[in-house]
């Protein structure tokens, strides 16, 4: 076996692992899931995450927007869920399933009872989906609220993972956006071709960023992306030495 088939063969047993260790991870029972918008999804676009327009940025209308408990200040965005409506066989679609992205935040409102109208109120798990997720585990939407079980599943995303650079030459942020794997970033590093890597600093959602460092405009910029799960991947040299603010540029997936 050549060294390339070797490579391969690694890379295939590592994401054979890591799907098992998925498939194994227990599901969780005390949530509930409700939906916000219209079947049109409008009103799930932007968001606490920072992805802006979730059609054009790949997540389309698989997203949750996840109360408190979850939502972890924005450190979950990003991350995949297998949801199914169970425990209310008035509601619930037997043996329907989703699987979404964290894209939003559902704020608490502690002027409603958490157990009527305030279903985002600490220290509830919730789900607050697309309607045409909703309506997907659900017989009709009227249900308005259901209990739901759910566990993390490994992201799937086509192509590989996208930086959108914004900012100026003294302030560089960088929304990181179609992560696979675990989904959640928990580490964004960069770095120039004459410089070391640097350390970004979470701004808020997956947006990251970086101060005074205007060295790294006119330079070619790598990045090093660490995920909830510890691993990471590196996209070397993925911006050009020309690279503009208001570019998105795509680098290597997990």
């Amino acid at each position: 076996m050549d060294i390339v088939n070797i490579v391969k063969f690694i890379i295939l047993l590592i994401s054979s692992v890591t799907m098992l260790a998925y498939a194994q991870m227990e599901w969780t029972y005390d949530a509930h899931a409700t939906f916000y918008g219209d079947m049109s999804g409008a009103e799930t676009m932007q968001g606490a995450c920072g992805y802006g327009d979730l059609h054009k940025q790949g997540y389309g209308l698989k997203t949750a927007a996840l109360s408190t408990a979850l939502f972890g200040g924005g450190a979950t965005c990003g991350a995949c869920y297998e949801i199914e409506c169970v425990n209310s066989p008035q509601w619930c679609a037997p043996g329907r399933r989703v699987s979404i992205t964290a894209t939003n935040f559902c704020p608490p409102n502690p002027e409603l009872p958490d157990d009527d109208g305030g279903w985002c109120n600490p220290p509830r798990k919730h789900f607050d989906l697309s309607m045409p997720m909703f309506v997907e585990i659900t017989k009709d939407y009227h249900a308005g609220i259901v209990p739901v079980r759910y566990r993390r599943v490994p992201c799937s995303k086509r192509g590989g993972i996208r930086f959108e650079l914004n900012g100026n030459p003294n302030f560089l942020m960088v929304l990181v956006f179609n992560v696979g794997d675990a989904g959640d970033v928990i580490s964004l590093e960069v770095k120039g071709s004459q410089t070391r890597w640097m350390a970004m600093e979470r701004n808020w959602g997956q947006k990251w960023h970086l101060q005074g460092q205007p060295q790294l405009v006119g330079q070619p910029l790598s990045f090093r992306v660490t995920v909830s799960n510890r691993r990471s991947v590196v996209s070397d040299n993925v911006a050009p030495a020309q690279w503009q603010f208001g570019q998105t540029v795509e680098g290597k997936q997990f």
